[in-house]
């Protein structure tokens, strides 16, 4: 029998492991981060297939919180209140194609119901089979949904009252979910934030950058962070430093894999003047963006462009830099604040090059940022948005502060 009293936890559940650079785990581990900032216990759970198979201890103890390591801290810039809590994956599990020895319903139907549960007291997760075991264990929870599926919601889930509120970040994806069985008034749309750890001036590291990536002090340096795919805007990157041969352009995050390609790339069209840096820790990528003259968003059209969540939009603001971005509907809102320098039609190479070339002779470098992008950006800390998301939990629900 579970004692209310025991039930003390904010559980985010990920299922798959950590660190990696995806942009949705920098969101997952971040909206985690805000939730144990506001003062709840927060756990992140996520699955260790490292584990040891011989180690019988973790295995009938799988669920232990501990502080989180420093490894993750630096990888996704997170704060000293989160705690985590790997659970292990020993051999078989995930080396053979079976629902029976897949991670995630391990961490299902057997972790959560025997080992999480007695000391749960919300649940949140993008994952869809967690928050359906939480809710047929009498847990309450709160489910995100980022991408377009056409699959439809089981009804007897999205009408339980135990589901609190469904999160999703631009209005075609909340529309797509409530054509799938989503009730309208349990989905809400509700931007990602930024860290405030980007909001920190780090002016002798940003000098560290530009002298490193600069061949002299009067060149001028643009930077991408975020995923190196064709859909967002890579191509065009390469097209537009083609033509601008005296400024400097890095590309900062993607894959091993994407980076090798592209840089391939580079060297078969001979363009000198971009640089693909791979993934950079979170924790050195804030004062990265403050050290660019000019930040780029120069994401393709296409049905991606319908539902990207400007994860990276928010700490490119929060960095005070001028930004040059594409009229994608998922930016379009933000059309009318003076944070963006400049706009651009999507898949035009040449205009995306005119709009920089524009910005980088009318917005001079400045070391402390251009305030209108930093006072912009402070109503969508992470914090700000784990306390809105909360707002829609029953009172009664909520994990003791």
């Amino acid at each position: 029998m579970k004692n209310p009293a025991d039930q003390k936890h904010y559980i985010y559940f990920i299922g798959e492991e950590l660190p990696q650079p995806e942009a949705h785990l920098v969101q997952s581990t971040n909206a985690a981060n805000a939730v144990a900032n506001l003062g709840y216990s927060t756990v992140l759970v996520y699955p260790d297939k490292k584990a040891k198979a011989t180690n019988l201890i973790n295995l009938a103890r799988p669920f232990q919180p501990k502080k989180t390591p420093t490894e993750l801290i630096k990888y996704y810039n997170l704060h000293n209140k989160l705690k985590v809590a790997p659970l292990p994956m020993p051999w078989p599990i995930d080396h053979f194609s079976s629902k029976f020895t897949d991670s995630n319903t391990i961490a299902c139907k057997y972790y959560f119901p025997f080992h999480i549960l007695p000391t749960t007291k919300l649940v949140h997760s993008r994952n869809w089979n967690f928050v359906k075991a939480a809710i047929k264990n009498g847990v309450p929870a709160i489910y995100e949904h980022h991408h377009h599926e056409d699959k439809p919601f089981e009804e007897e889930i999205v009408n339980h009252p135990l589901l609190q509120i469904a999160v999703t970040v631009v209005e075609t994806i909340r529309k797509s979910m409530i054509e799938n069985g989503m009730p309208p008034e349990k989905v809400i749309r509700l931007h990602n934030g930024y860290n405030r750890l980007f909001m920190e001036r780090q002016p002798e590291k940003a000098a560290e950058w530009r002298q490193k990536l600069l061949s002299n002090e009067s060149q001028k340096l643009v930077v991408y962070a975020g995923a190196i795919q064709q859909f967002k805007g890579i191509d065009i990157l390469i097209y537009v430093a083609e033509q601008m041969p005296n400024v400097q352009f890095v590309c900062a995050g993607g894959k091993s894999t994407e980076v090798e390609y592209y840089q391939q790339l580079i060297k078969e069209k001979q363009v000198h003047n971009i640089k693909f840096l791979g993934y950079v820790l979170h924790h050195e990528l804030a004062s990265l963006l403050q050290a660019a003259d000019v930040l780029v968003h120069p994401h393709c059209s296409g049905k991606a462009a319908t539902f990207t969540s400007p994860l990276k939009l928010f700490d490119y603001f929060a960095s005070g830099t001028p930004i040059v971005a594409t009229e994608i509907p998922s930016l379009i809102e933000f059309q009318n604040t003076q944070a963006i320098a400049a706009w651009c039609e999507p898949d035009n190479p040449s205009k995306f090059a005119e709009s920089l070339q524009r910005v980088l002779e009318t917005h001079p470098r400045k070391i402390e940022g251009y305030p209108d992008s930093i006072e912009f950006v402070k109503q969508f800390s992470w914090e700000n948005r784990a306390a809105k998301i909360l707002t829609y939990v029953d009172k009664s629900l909520l994990p003791p502060l």
